[in-house]
């Protein structure tokens, strides 16, 4: 299975393939076999699948020869044995599929465009730490922004991101928004690699201050060297995972559980974006 990006509107042949390989998953007994090889490290055998699923062998092959068709799995003959594995393809495809037909992602462009007129990006600077505090415990308050649940201090701030990927959003002389990037590690092979964050001030949400202020942290990513930007986000917060879709992040995968949240268990989109060509 290859991953297909749509185009605006949702291509014929993009929505024809789609459909393939939702139709290939309307039957409940070929998902339950799909998941089942998926969580399986390495191949598993057609007898193996049929004691789990609990299906008798011949329903497992034909069930197992759709999935082939489209690619979900592969199939390889060892001896008398027929071995299973999933295709990691499908892994990423069903979901950016899922997200095409939804309408949560297009053609993955350089940045944002359409960048609002009154809104003013800059470097952050000594006089707003308060603001960035301030609009980072707006975030918090939300509920879903972040585990965190204290606002941290500037010290701690200071000392996880990087210093030249600082900025603030500003509309009327006032600090709206912030986005920074802090490293993923201390080793030196992903010394090009950040995590970023984009957090917008409760009175401000809905006019494109998180839009500008992600073509500006992107764009600054590019140029100064840093080749890959990740970040978590909750599922549950699907503007913000819109807005990064829009700057050509894209989806990897969901942390299932990955935390707990006030003593719940929450899961995170896992999104990533490469330096553009």
């Amino acid at each position: 299975m290859t991953t297909l990006l749509p185009t605006p509107g949702l291509a014929p042949e993009d929505a024809t393939t789609y459909a393939e390989w939702f139709a290939c998953l309307a039957d409940p007994t070929r998902v339950r076999l799909l998941h089942t090889v998926a969580i399986h490290p390495g191949e598993i055998t057609v007898g193996a699948l049929t004691e789990a699923v609990g299906v008798s062998q011949s329903t497992c092959s034909h069930h197992l020869r759709k999935l082939a068709d489209v690619g979900f799995v592969r199939l390889r003959k060892e001896g008398t044995a027929t071995l299973v594995s999933v295709n990691a393809a499908c892994c990423t495809g069903l979901p950016h599929a899922a997200d095409a037909v939804m309408g949560t992602i297009v053609t993955r462009p350089c940045c944002p465009v359409d960048l609002p007129s009154d809104v003013t990006v800059r470097a952050l600077a000594e006089d707003d730490w308060a603001d960035v505090r301030r609009v980072y415990g707006e975030g918090i308050a939300t509920g879903n922004a972040t585990f965190e649940t204290e606002t941290p201090s500037r010290r701690v701030l200071e000392s996880k991101w990087l210093p030249d990927h600082r900025w603030v959003a500003v509309i009327d002389g006032e600090v709206a928004g912030w986005a920074a990037l802090a490293p993923v590690s201390t080793r030196e092979c992903y010394s090009g690699v950040a995590e970023n964050s984009v957090y917008v001030g409760e009175g401000f949400r809905g006019r494109g201050v998180g839009k500008a202020l992600l073509h500006r942290q992107v764009t600054a990513a590019d140029e100064g060297g840093l080749w890959t930007l990740q970040t978590g986000i909750f599922p549950e917060n699907r503007a913000s995972i819109a807005l990064h879709h829009s700057a050509g992040f894209r989806t990897v995968g969901v942390r299932e559980r990955i935390a707990q949240h006030h003593g719940v268990w929450r899961d995170t989109v896992m999104l990533e974006r490469r330096k553009s060509p």
